[in-house]
């Protein structure tokens, strides 16, 4: 990779923001992100090299801080949702048990095997893509509640469940990387607790601030970072090590100044060139070999949404049902990872993305529905 090439990755980021300038579309910005890497990658005209190894570690390196935002997105501090956590576990096991039947009938139906993978994808909520969008719209009362803890459940549900079901020959072997990462993480949330609790946190905050060290910025990431070493070495995606950590520093609450760090590294940088070498590495062509995998893609898009919409018996609404169903992280690792262990058959990776594309266009068009009805009723 050469800084010429960087340079490209760069420019080409710049189309998810100018896809998604129109805010009352709510378009997701790594749609653009995506659509430019395909545009220049494998399917289109070739001038990306998904497999070059320096391109290949810093998307690695933006996957692992993407899911550490998402998991930074979570609200497990906030005891108005925390109250609503029996609501919101009880439509996130709806979704499941329906994703279960339903991923198991699309795998017989389309003669893939990968039924457990399909179940996982459907049942997926993106924190990082509702919680935002609820902010936009103001969004608030207790049905509001209820979906950010469905949300935040099914999220953290899939990335633990997703490296378990993607190779099930080393299911064990995941599930014992997945304890220690898992146990990794508890024990980061415990001493950032108790340096919280002490005092010290806040003192190393005021420090940096006034010295511009940025030592809670290099603490985190050098957090982040042993944590996929973790990872890699037990053989664990880097996306449950990213969305660990995130968790862990949401547990006692990320400093603002870090925040705001984090998200220019993110998506001024890292992110961007992430969604754009994935959309580069994905294949389109593969769909003209296997056109039968066009439908793969746009069945498991709408059964992620149906299943979703499910929860409406339990009195969810359908524009809240619909928003859920909105999929980013989980299907983005299922990909990678799934193309990494070479489980994945031709085209198979390509029909999942469209999957999830299909299931934001459904959660933009739902965010806009609610956008006009909180606009008419004057009230959120």
């Amino acid at each position: 990779m050469t800084f010429a090439t960087l340079a490209l990755v760069i420019m080409l980021g710049l189309c998810g923001p100018l896809l998604a300038l129109r805010q009352n579309w709510h378009i997701p910005v790594i749609l653009g992100e995506l659509a430019a890497g395909i545009v220049f990658g494998t399917t289109g005209f070739g001038f990306l090299h998904p497999a070059d190894p320096i391109f290949t570690f810093l998307a690695d390196m933006g996957f692992a801080v993407v899911m550490f935002v998402a998991g930074t997105h979570v609200p497990v501090r906030d005891p108005a949702v925390r109250s609503a956590l029996g609501k919101g576990a009880v439509r996130a096991v709806l979704v499941g048990l329906l994703s279960v039947a339903a991923g198991f009938g699309l795998a017989r139906g389309f003669g893939t095997g990968h039924g457990a993978i399909y179940a996982v994808l459907m049942a997926s909520s993106s924190a990082a893509l509702v919680l935002p969008i609820i902010d936009s719209l103001g969004l608030r009362g207790k049905p509001v509640l209820a979906l950010t803890a469905q949300v935040a459940i099914a999220d953290t549900a899939c990335v633990v469940a997703l490296p378990l079901v993607i190779d099930p020959s080393n299911a064990g072997r995941a599930a014992l990387g997945a304890v220690a990462v898992a146990a990794a993480a508890t024990v980061l949330f415990l001493m950032l607790r108790k340096l919280e609790l002490s005092g010290r946190r806040r003192r190393v905050h005021r420090l940096s601030e006034k010295r511009a060290f940025a030592l809670e910025l290099r603490v985190s990431l050098a957090v982040l970072f042993a944590l996929c070493a973790l990872a890699t070495q037990t053989r664990v995606s880097i996306m449950l090590a990213g969305f660990a950590a995130g968790l862990a520093v949401a547990g006692i609450g990320e400093p603002r100044r870090v925040a705001r760090q984090l998200f220019a590294i993110n998506d001024g940088f890292l992110g961007p060139l992430f969604f754009v070498w994935l959309g580069a590495r994905l294949n389109l062509r593969e769909f003209g070999d296997h056109p039968r995998l066009i439908g793969l893609g746009i069945a498991l898009g709408i059964g992620a949404v149906l299943v979703h919409l499910s929860t409406r018996v339990a009195g969810q609404p359908i524009a809240f049902g619909t928003l859920a169903a909105a999929q980013v992280g989980v299907p983005v690792a299922a990909v990678t990872v799934g193309s990494q262990l070479h489980v994945l058959v031709p085209g198979e990776a390509s029909a999942m993305m469209l999957g999830a594309l299909c299931t934001i266009a459904a959660a933009a068009l739902a965010a806009g529905r609610i956008a006009t009805r909180t606009t008419k009723s004057g009230v959120n």
